[in-house]
């Protein structure tokens, strides 16, 4: 009778993980440091409900800004109930920045592949902060750009929403993902 030999398949499955070890320990990591951050956020949140998070009013406020420096007369509302800030011109809410959309999220996804890459030395300390800044920076124009198409074709505001903007800010992070993996293969040769 045919029998499977259990010590080869266990020494198939040690050459596997022996072999697969490096993405296993990447994978560990960014599962750790994601789960870990979001936690901690989803935590911090808490302690400002019903009321919109200072994070959130903050990229609202600088989302203004950056409206009102294109010509556009903007303020901001905060609003509880659910918690959003909402840009408004002409006394109308025209888009509503909830926590989502603050940004935060996306730097939690950006930072957990470079934490899980290692290693923590400065010159990835430096790549995260600037990463993070030109994170936040497209992230304002993601939200100018909501506000734009609500105020002038809102028909195309979901789409825009769901798949327009959100391919423009995770393309910022996969871009900012690839020179840091090509500077780094680089630098090791």
């Amino acid at each position: 009778m045919g029998g499977c030999s259990c010590s080869s398949t266990s020494r198939a499955m040690k050459s596997l993980l022996v072999e697969f070890k490096p993405a296993l320990v990447f994978i560990a990591r960014f599962l750790i440091f994601y789960l870990v951050a979001n936690m901690g956020y989803l935590f911090w949140l808490s302690r400002f409900q019903p009321a919109p998070d200072p994070v959130t009013r903050l990229v609202t406020n600088q989302t203004s800004w950056l409206l009102n420096g294109l010509g556009y007369a903007t303020s901001v509302l905060p609003r509880e109930g659910p918690a959003t800030v909402s840009i408004v011109t002409n006394g109308q809410g025209v888009v509503s920045v909830y926590e989502g959309c603050n940004g935060v999220n996306v730097v939690i996804v950006f930072l957990s592949f470079l934490i899980a890459l290692g290693p923590w030395q400065r010159p990835l300390v430096v790549w995260a902060m600037l990463g993070v800044v030109l994170i936040h920076a497209v992230n304002l124009a993601r939200i100018a750009g909501l506000f734009a198409v609500a105020l002038h074709v809102p028909s195309w505001l979901y789409f825009s929403h769901k798949y327009v903007f959100t391919l423009v800010i995770y393309s910022a992070v996969f871009f900012l993902w690839f020179l840091w993996v090509r500077q780094t293969r680089h630098h090791h040769r």
